[in-house]
């Protein structure tokens, strides 16, 4: 079973006690607001997510990864990857996406937890590419992205909501040549 460990967290497969504490991160209208149409999620729509990324991590070999608070233990949201089954004009492709509760937000926490993403993307599963996709105006989403080293590919509508989205990628090819810079941490 994969799981990832970072200086702050540990990414991990789900469990059933994760429904409630990703439940509530789902049902706050802030968290959601950027989330396709905006709406909130329940405790059962939240059970049907996490079964339908679990079965994802079975068919892919990839998913959402539950991130877990190293400290503490406490579910601070998801990070992870999945297929952008929604936007069909950028098929194939590998997204990364990241959700956190509130109280976990401006802390660096879903850049560090997507970057132990796309690390895992590119260096363990061998993806070409990965994208990003947010909605026009998510400048803390966008800022995220380009920390990750990517870069705006075109911007389009994202056909289940209706809302102008922004496509962002980084390339195999780039990651690799940026990671080699970076100064070991």
């Amino acid at each position: 079973m994969v799981m990832l460990e970072t200086p702050r967290l540990v990414l991990r497969r789900w469990r059933e006690d994760d429904v409630a504490p990703m439940a509530a991160v789902n049902a706050d209208p802030e968290v959601m607001r950027w989330i396709r149409d905006g709406s909130v999620l329940d405790e059962q729509q939240t059970r049907g997510r996490i079964r339908a990324w679990e079965s994802e991590w079975e068919s892919q070999g990839f998913g959402l990864f539950a991130v877990e608070i190293r400290s503490t233990g406490e579910l601070a949201g998801f990070t992870g990857l999945s297929v952008p089954g929604f936007l069909p004009e950028v098929l194939p492709a590998v997204e990364v996406g990241w959700r956190l509760g509130r109280s976990h937000w401006g802390q660096g926490l879903a850049t560090e937890a997507a970057a132990a993403a796309v690390r895992f993307g590119f260096e363990e599963r061998g993806l070409e590419r990965i994208v990003s996709i947010a909605q026009v105006g998510n400048d803390a989403s966008e800022r995220i992205m380009a920390k990750l080293g990517m870069h705006p590919v075109r911007e389009t509508v994202n056909p289940t909501g209706g809302r102008r989205v922004r496509v962002f990628e980084l390339s195999s090819e780039r990651y690799a040549t940026t990671t080699r810079r970076r100064p070991p941490s």
